[in-house]
């Protein structure tokens, strides 16, 4: 038996007791009253069920965690800080009367420090503190848009398209179940200490205090956030997630009858996900699929698989069905270096490949002194 195979085999083991021994059918996932929806695992960035989601729908003030993230991101590339004092114009101003509650209350021709726009758009929804912000890093409302577009494409978002920060509706501001899911994925990924203020129950400012609108803060401690939407032609709207026991799983509702629906049909999807599958980590700098020989180096075999971690989301107690394939392109010679590229490993699962990674060298592999190259040299022309 092959020798790499023969190692992932033996890796694979640990991970076949994650299965039961006993398959189980995995139930549809629920019916849920919704325009359309998407639930996604965290880890792996695979959808694991869906509803119509890539159909085109208005985010309403889900469209705010777009908005939230690029000014995460500028803080993070210094251009802006938390401690800015943002100066609010009329039209931000007007933008929160015309708002009936979805605003923070603030004043215009007043100065507000960055951090308080940021949890009055987080908490309170403020489409006043959100057209604040815009204007603070972009000058503008258009120009940010733009900057909206610019980041949706770069994280993915391929169906959407952004005019304005708080999710006021456009017939031109739309995007789908499924990029709102890529969204919420992002923020968690590339800010998790920002993204710890979406499970704030409340903030206050300018002495009226607000809390959260995301009822499912309430419902179920797992669930840390992340941002409600409505307007009458979107509906109710909803993204979450929720961490349990290590694994976090991403929800996008959108277009359902009530706020108390959206709630309890996202916690709903969350709970299935949970119960339903589970997140298999394969391979790692710590796991090596096998050991390849080697030519002309100081050691005759070297570690071979992925430095890092593989995952799958796979339907419960489909673990023992995971099986390699793995491909070695050509003879290794050394010198080799860690990372190294020497050919490819497909992941399968049922017989169905799944994924496929390059497969790399683990360690490095030096050259051996001139007589072992001598040796080996020789030792090929009989291989």
């Amino acid at each position: 038996m092959n020798s790499i195979y023969r190692g992932f085999l033996l890796a694979l083991a640990s991970v076949s007791l994650l299965a039961s021994t006993a398959q189980a059918s995995i139930p549809d996932a629920p019916a849920i009253r919704a325009a359309s929806w998407a639930l996604l695992d965290f880890q792996t960035g695979e959808v694991l069920a869906q509803s119509n989601a890539d159909a085109r729908v208005e985010p309403a003030s889900i469209t705010k965690v777009l908005t939230t993230y690029i000014v995460f991101d500028e803080i993070k590339k210094g251009r802006v800080k938390l401690d800015d004092m943002a100066f609010i114009s009329e039209k931000a101003w007007k933008q929160g009367i015309d708002s009936s509650e979805s605003r923070m209350f603030l004043d215009v021709g007043s100065r507000v420090k960055v951090e308080d726009l940021l949890h009055g758009v987080i908490t309170q929804s403020g489409n006043d503190a959100s057209v604040a912000l815009a204007e603070h890093v972009a000058g503008g409302e258009a120009a940010f848009a733009d900057l909206m577009n610019q980041y949706a494409a770069k994280l993915g978002m391929k169906q959407s398209h952004f005019m304005n920060a708080p999710g006021m509706p456009d017939p031109e501001h739309y995007t789908t179940a499924h990029d709102v899911a890529l969204l919420g994925h992002a923020l968690i990924r590339d800010f998790p200490d920002y993204y710890k203020w979406f499970a704030l129950p409340d903030f206050t400012y300018n002495g009226i205090k607000q809390g959260n609108r995301n009822i499912m803060l309430t419902m179920d401690r797992s669930v840390d956030g992340i941002k409600t939407g409505h307007t009458a032609a979107a509906g109710y709207c909803l993204l979450s997630s929720a961490q349990r026991d290590g694994r976090r799983l991403v929800a996008a509702v959108m277009g359902t009858e009530s706020q108390k629906y959206r709630a309890e049909a996202s916690l709903e999807l969350l709970n299935w996900g949970f119960r339903f599958y589970e997140s298999v980590k394969l391979l790692g700098a710590d796991q090596p699929s096998g050991t390849v020989r080697v030519w002309k180096g100081l050691v005759d075999e070297v570690s071979v698989g992925t430095l890092a971690p593989v995952w799958l989301s796979l339907p419960r107690g489909s673990a023992e069905k995971v099986e390699a394939k793995p491909q070695i392109d050509g003879t290794l010679i050394a010198p080799l270096s860690q990372g190294q590229q020497v050919g490819t490993i497909s992941i399968l699962v049922d017989g169905k490949p799944v994924k496929s990674e390059p497969l790399v060298v683990l360690k490095a592999v030096e050259s051996g002194s001139w007589w072992k190259r001598l040796i080996d040299t020789i030792r090929l022309w009989f291989a």
